[in-house]
């Protein structure tokens, strides 16, 4: 917990650098047209879910350590050749994981959130889930553990693996060469995250590329297919929060309306996106049926309210690096408190980006947990001990957003103006 914090303590400018750099690359290329604030809700999810996994808040059934004392049939030595054997595993362990949740209806859930964004750029790739509150995938990695390849090597090249899958959310590093033969790059994962036709379900791979080879799902990008990014049921709202339950929701939904009981359990466990028959008569949802024309999700926004947007999202970056750079001072069961507070934070904000009016109430309801946790522990987490005005600027600051929010439902907020997308 403490040791994750730590590394993203390093992680999170690194992140954030690289995407401004993108972003910069793009305007001065005049190949720019990612709205920002589509960025901010982007890094939004990259924080509910760093702050869930340095939180804990996932149950394994099954440890990786657990299934090393029990199965291993040898026990190799912590070398390089041990993280590189690592590695390559726990890449095979990627490519099914990630292709079994495109694959499974429930399993979706936890990854919708990463293909939420229309647009394709680094920002997106930390549109990482809070839905996958237990991990169930533990025994892919069965074959490491028949190698008695070391707990403590996976704990240590699983964040390493999922680091090296920034850099491929791209469209301006165009096809690489001999590398398109052996690592994923950036045109094999334009592939992965487009809704047409010829690409859907396609490229699972995470770092090299011969697992779809070999399994049979790779695609090329082709010159004549423009890859067109999303999912085909739109998420149509900023809120992360909300993005990683959509799916969750609908599958209720038709499991509880279904007349079948034979419907109301297979559901779980078809194919992503199924259906009982008629249900997209009788219920239904919004779905892109022409990928080359629809309408893109809130492209019409003042610029007040992208910059108020950019303000809030890196403020909260300057909280969650104090959250993470205090774990131990902050301690348990406090971390979770703030937690909580981080949580409403970003739902409050991205409802605000969303233009929902109930961002007023959720911006009251933040300032009152500011309010609850500074009366009750006397200041801000410790913050007083570094900073002596530390209350007076976060309450401060609070009721600044709150009277803020308010002023956009009152004053600024205008209809909606759609992009159609027509490529």
């Amino acid at each position: 917990m403490e040791e994750y914090g730590k590394i993203l303590i390093i992680a999170m400018p690194v992140f954030l650098l690289l995407i401004i750099i993108e972003k910069s690359y793009g305007i001065y290329k005049k190949q720019d047209h990612v709205p920002l604030i589509d960025s901010v809700s982007s890094i939004s999810s990259g924080i509910t879910n760093s702050v869930k996994d340095v939180l804990g808040l996932t149950i394994t059934f099954i440890s990786y350590e657990w299934l090393v004392s029990k199965i291993a049939i040898y026990h190799i030595e912590t070398t390089f050749l041990t993280y590189l054997v690592g590695f390559f595993v726990i890449d095979f362990y990627g490519y099914w994981s990630h292709r079994l949740t495109h694959q499974i209806n429930f399993l979706w859930n936890k990854h919708a959130i990463h293909h939420s964004s229309e647009e394709f750029n680094l920002a997106c790739a930390l549109r990482q889930p809070i839905a996958s509150f237990v991990n169930l995938f533990t025994f892919l990695l069965i074959p490491a553990a028949l190698f008695g390849i070391p707990a403590t090597v996976i704990a240590i090249t699983l964040p390493i693996h999922l680091f090296l899958q920034f850099w491929y959310h791209t469209k301006y590093i165009k096809k690489m060469g001999v590398l398109e033969y052996i690592l994923v790059t950036p045109s094999h994962h334009r592939v992965h995250h487009a809704i047409n036709p010829e690409y859907l379900d396609k490229n699972h791979s995470q770092i090299f590329i011969f697992w779809d080879k070999l399994f049979g799902t790779f695609q090329e990008e082709l010159e004549s297919v423009p890859p067109v990014f999303g999912i085909t049921r739109p998420a149509n709202t900023w809120n992360p929060i909300r993005i990683n339950f959509q799916h969750l929701a609908l599958l209720i939904s038709d499991a509880w309306r279904a007349e079948n009981w034979k419907d109301k359990f297979t559901i779980w466990f078809k194919p992503t996106g199924w259906r009982p028959e008629n249900f997209e008569e009788k219920y239904p949802v919004n779905k892109i049926t022409d990928v080359y024309n629809y309408t893109k999700y809130g492209t019409d926004n003042s610029n007040k309210l992208v910059y108020w947007s950019i303000t809030q999202v890196m403020i909260t970056l300057l909280f969650v690096s104090y959250l993470f750079s205090n774990i131990a001072k902050i301690g348990f069961p406090n971390i979770f408190y703030y937690g909580f507070f981080i949580f409403i934070t970003i739902y409050s904000y991205t409802e605000l980006m969303d233009k929902n009016r109930f961002a007023i109430l959720w911006e009251s309801l933040r300032l009152a947990t500011v309010l609850a946790i500074i009366l009750y522990f006397g200041d801000w987490f410790g913050l007083n001990s570094i900073f002596p005005f530390g209350n007076i600027v976060i309450i401060g600051y609070h009721i600044i957003s709150l009277l803020v929010a308010i002023y956009f439902i009152k004053v600024d907020f205008k209809t909606i103006k759609p992009v159609l997308v027509n490529s």
